[in-house]
């Protein structure tokens, strides 16, 4: 029978550690999706770029809307890519800590797991202020047109 670790009163039993392994396969899972998501927007992104390119300017009249474009997408890549990064590291130190009963691992991957969870709640808070200031914008803008 496998033995108990106790921390801080509670412990990581046989059942326990069952879920803490397979949370650990789906969160590397996730992040390997998000990661070839990420690659794969970028590379699609350059492409239309290059195309675009190569065909001239779709629309004449928002020059260079394209590279604007590609930008706000790069970005997009770049911000989602830190939490994708955070779940890949409680994955990696979950199984360290799992398979070798360290508890230093343990206490990075749950560090890691609370940083994706306070990253993505940060920018959902960013983006709910920014969708509510558009609707306080639209509400404005229709007021002021007299609607």
């Amino acid at each position: 029978m496998e033995s108990n670790h106790s921390l801080f009163s509670l412990n990581i039993d046989p059942v326990t550690k069952m879920h803490l392994t397979e949370t650990a396969r789906w969160a590397r899972f996730l992040a390997i999706i998000g990661f070839v998501s990420l690659i794969l927007m970028v590379v699609i992104i350059i492409g239309a770029l290059v195309f675009v390119g190569a065909q001239g300017t779709p629309a004449p009249m928002f020059p260079g809307m394209g590279v604007a474009m590609a930008i706000y997408y790069v970005v997009i890549a770049a911000i989602w890519f830190i939490p994708l990064l955070y779940l890949w590291r409680f994955a990696a130190a979950m199984n360290t800590a799992l398979n070798g009963n360290d508890q230093q691992a343990l206490n990075t991957s749950f560090l890691n797991l609370k940083s994706c969870f306070k990253f993505v709640g940060i920018v959902t808070v960013i983006l709910l202020v920014l969708a509510l200031l558009g609707v306080v914008a639209a509400a404005i803008g229709m007021m002021a047109m007299g609607g």
